[in-house]
Formats: structure tokens, sequence, C-alpha cells
């Protein structure tokens, strides 16, 4: 291979120390050239200082080792529907575990006569499209919540939002009952099992559940529960029922 040597230092005869090696230049034997890899182990430190740990390698993944992953939970579709103003935006954002989706728009004068909240009510804004919530009830179980419209012009989205729910909650406000005929309609043209939720407004009901369960002229297999649209755990109850009617309704059909 050619190489360049250096003017300084001539080449030495064959079998003689190179001229500008370390023997030849400071004098003395030239040094034992080290072996290859570690022969002895390296000297303990000379400064106070903690030696650094032992390396330990890290832990395996699972995917290494073979261990199962965790099973998603299974997400579950459930309707909270009713008429308007019952409490049905309310009832999705007390129980989401995320920031809820709300279309709520400014209602106008236009609506005056048309969108009727009640006299108890103080609400100036009204659910164009949806309102969407998710909570997890276990490991394995996910609700995922649709909240209807309420008003009767937007009944065309109520087929789209019930495709692929398992139940529905319909939220019933005690002294305007006349508003919830249309969603109870709804659910038993479907066969899509339902519960009836009394919101109790400010902690009351106009109307005891026994007479709210004649005047829907609903059965007794329709459950019918008494909740609070503003308490968290009041609307999981509610939902609880829900879950138990679609979970028997399932177990009925796979038997038959």
């Amino acid at each position: 291979m050619d190489f360049v040597q250096s003017p300084d230092w001539p080449a030495a005869p064959p079998g003689a120390l190179a001229a500008n090696s370390a023997a030849a230049r400071y004098g003395g034997s030239a040094p034992t050239p080290p072996s290859i890899g570690r022969a002895t182990a390296p000297p303990p430190p000379t400064h106070s200082a903690t030696a650094p740990p032992p390396y330990r390698p890290p832990a395996a993944t699972p995917a290494a080792t073979g261990t199962p992953r965790a099973t998603p939970p299974i997400p579950v579709k459930i309707l909270v529907a009713g008429g308007f103003g019952v409490g049905k935006t309310t009832t999705v954002g007390s129980i989401s575990e995320i920031a809820p989706l709300t279309t709520e728009a400014e209602m106008t004068t236009a609506g005056i006569g048309v969108d009727d909240p009640g006299q108890r009510s103080g609400k100036t804004t009204t659910t164009v499209a949806m309102d969407f919530g998710c909570v997890t009830i276990d490991r394995s179980l996910k609700l995922y919540l649709f909240g209807t419209p309420g008003q009767t012009r937007f009944g065309f989205m109520w087929d789209d939002l019930a495709r692929g729910a398992l139940g529905a909650l319909v939220v019933v406000d005690s002294a305007r009952l006349d508003d919830c005929y249309p969603a109870i309609d709804f659910f038993e043209r479907a066969g899509l099992p339902f519960v009836v939720g009394v919101n109790a407004f400010d902690g009351r009901l106009a109307h005891d559940l026994g007479a709210i369960r004649w005047a829907l002229a609903i059965g007794e297999h329709v459950p019918l529960v008494q909740f609070d649209a503003r308490d968290r755990l009041s609307v999981r109850d509610a939902l609880l029922v829900v879950l138990d009617r679609a979970l028997d309704r399932a177990t009925r059909e796979k038997r038959a």
C-alpha cells in the first residue's frame, strides 16, 4: 500500500527499532502492546465519589415475553332522549368523563310559542344536533352517550342516532308529561329497551311515580325511576338500570 514517509525520521533497517518509536526517541524497551479485550478488571476509582450502580437491562416488554395485553372495554351506545328542556344535556354533562360535545345554540324570539321550556326553567340555549359524552363503567364496559334534540322539527335525526344503540334513558319532566309522549312512542315502535327517568327539578316531583306511570301509559315491564340530572351518582344509577334492561333483553333473545 502506498504511504508517505516523514523526512524527519529515516526509515529503520529490517529487524531494527523504528526510528520514530517511543524506545528510540525516549530510551528504554518498547512497551508490551495490550492484548485484545480486557485481561484484568479495571482498577477501583481513586476519587471518593460513590461508584455508579451496576447496569441492569430494562424489563422485557409484554410482546417479548408473550404476556397478553389488556383487552379494551366493550363500547355500548346509549341514547338520552326526551322532550324539550327536560335535562338531557345536563344528564350527559353530569356523568361524562370527558368534556361533553354539545351543539347548543342561543334561543331567539323566533322560537317563542314553538319551544316552551316551562315556567320553572331559565333555559336560554337549545340542542340543535346532539350531545355526546362517555363514561367507563369498569375495565370491560364503556358507555357512549348520545343526547337527542328535543324539538319536533329535529325528529328526523332520531333514527340515525338510535342506530346501533342498546338502550335509552327517556328523561321526563313531571310538570310537562305531554312533552314526553313522542319519545316513548318512538322507542316502543323501534322495539328498543328504554327506561323512563323522571328528573327531579328542585329536588321534587309534581306527581308521584305511580301517577306518572298511569299518565304515560307504560307497562310494568318498563322501569320508572326518579333521578337528578345534576347529580353524577344519580345519573349513574339511572344508566345502570338501562344497562340491566338491555342485558335482560339480550339474555332472553339468546335463550329463544
